[in-house]
């Protein structure tokens, strides 16, 4: 009878995850509204600088989405060097070939990503809202790395899996909007020969976060 009562116990932890694995949306809340490094299934994140109080990162409005031209396995030593001169060109989070995130400055901090919403043309999207409207101290930046030296090279499926729950994470934590995502290329004139950040955009966009602000805004 031990034995078999031995047996049950052990099928039972294999087929059910502990709790600590099962993540409920409230409790997903409370993570990505907490501070310091919390853990967040389905990240990987390596923090460089940890979150702050809340209530004292900037009002980031928008998410801008990057593709750096640089190397794989370039993410780290980008983010690193972001960490130690915050107001540097670059962006707050740094997104590796294997989907691992490194979030690089404070909440704060400013880097140096855009160039003020200089694009006009309507080529991507209607720029009415966005020309010279999305500057660096409205707009978090995430950087993937590894389209060098093919920038027309798709971001890997790793950094796809990062994306969806990464951007979940600064949309509820900030309280942005899907329609407040942008790729880099959307709102700036950038390299011709690629659409930057674009794909990734979109499925940010298709994904269509909830967001308290439009709770409210349904109700």
């Amino acid at each position: 009878m031990t034995f078999r009562i031995v047996l049950v116990l052990a099928w039972f932890m294999a087929v059910c995850p502990p709790l600590s694995a099962q993540t409920s949306p409230s409790s997903f809340e409370t993570a990505v509204r907490s501070r310091g490094t919390p853990d967040i299934p389905g990240l990987n994140m390596v923090w460089l600088t940890p979150w702050g109080d809340l209530a004292n990162a900037r009002e980031w409005r928008n998410i801008v989405v990057h593709q750096s031209e640089g190397a794989a396995g370039s993410a780290f030593r980008s983010a690193v060097a972001q960490m130690q001169r915050p107001n540097r060109r670059g962006t707050t989070i740094w997104v590796e070939t294997d989907g691992t995130v490194y979030w690089a400055v404070a909440e704060f901090a400013v880097p140096n990503h855009l160039r003020d919403g200089n694009r006009n043309d309507n080529k991507f999207i209607d720029n009415s809202s966005t020309f010279q409207q999305i500057d660096n101290d409205s707009s978090i930046g995430v950087e993937f790395v590894g389209n060098y030296p093919n920038v027309r090279r798709p971001v890997t499926e790793a950094q796809t899996a990062a994306w969806r729950m990464l951007v979940r994470v600064l949309q509820t934590r900030y309280d942005i909007p899907s329609e407040r995502v942008f790729a880099h290329n959307w709102i700036d004139f950038k390299d011709s020969r690629y659409c930057e950040g674009c794909e990734l955009a979109r499925l940010a966009r298709t994904q269509d976060i909830q967001t308290a602000t439009r709770v409210k805004s349904d109700q």
